[in-house]
């Protein structure tokens, strides 16, 4: 069994997959529990990493597509020890609108049991973790880990906001969206590309920071990641761009 912090990206694209890979789902494993951000179509590959009976905790996000699209795919599974769903304060309601007959098998029907579980403070989990609600066009919140005795952050869909200065803070690992290529900026539709979020990760005094959730659209190639990785490191060098099936440890 590995030491410290095992971070394997399932999933590294925003809003579709294409052949450099599927929608957004990272997952995170320590001796102890299986922690995942996002369910994106990435998800479908977890049985291949998940291989004891750790708690698993998924943490949402936000309901876009691109980000629960692969809970309809947990039907493939079958975890004895259950999963929990953490999701953000007050959105329930959302995700029950979606799970269900009309468009997906329900949770209670799956061969495993699932709990979902808004995230407060009387949410008791076996790990330090606290959400920052970011900027996007819906409700969208980040998170902190620490947990191994390092600090893991993921900033999901947003644009540049106090709170994701917040959430990188002396983080050991950022993970942060980069929807746009360099250059690119949409006030209108708030995501972050490699500049911005490699002047988010310096500024914070982040140690690493790590790309994700490309647009599908706007990279369709691995040259263009390599590309937004190199801006990136212009200003913040320790940045690096991932890709689906990509495994650090920490």
């Amino acid at each position: 069994m590995f030491l410290g912090v095992k971070i394997s990206f399932l999933g590294t694209n925003g809003w579709f997959d294409n052949t450099i890979g599927n929608t957004t789902c990272i997952l995170l494993q320590t001796k102890k529990v299986n922690i995942i951000f996002d369910a994106g179509n990435g998800i479908y590959k977890l049985d291949k990493y998940i291989k004891n009976r750790n708690p698993i905790y998924l943490f949402l996000s936000h309901f876009h597509l691109d980000h629960i699209i692969g809970l309809h795919l947990l039907a493939k599974f079958n975890f004895p020890q259950g999963m929990i769903i953490i999701i953000p304060p007050q959105t329930k309601i959302f995700l029950k609108r979606i799970i269900t007959y009309h468009y997906t098998m329900p949770f209670r029907r799956l061969k495993f049991p699932v709990k979902v579980k808004e995230l407060s403070e009387k949410c008791s989990l076996p790990f330090k973790i606290k959400g920052y609600k970011l900027n996007h066009s819906s409700v969208c919140w980040g998170y902190r880990l620490e947990i191994e005795k390092k600090i893991i952050a993921y900033g999901a869909d947003t644009g540049v906001c106090s709170n994701l200065y917040k959430l990188a803070k002396k983080a050991d690992v950022f993970i942060a969206e980069c929807s746009y290529p360099p250059n690119k900026i949409c006030e209108k539709w708030p995501h972050l590309n490699p500049e911005i979020a490699a002047k988010v990760a310096k500024e914070a005094g982040a140690k690493k920071l790590f790309l994700t959730h490309f647009d599908a659209h706007l990279y369709s190639t691995k040259k263009q990641r390599k590309i937004a990785e190199k801006w990136a490191k212009k200003i913040f060098p320790s940045s690096y761009a991932s890709y689906d099936n990509m495994v650090i440890i920490i």
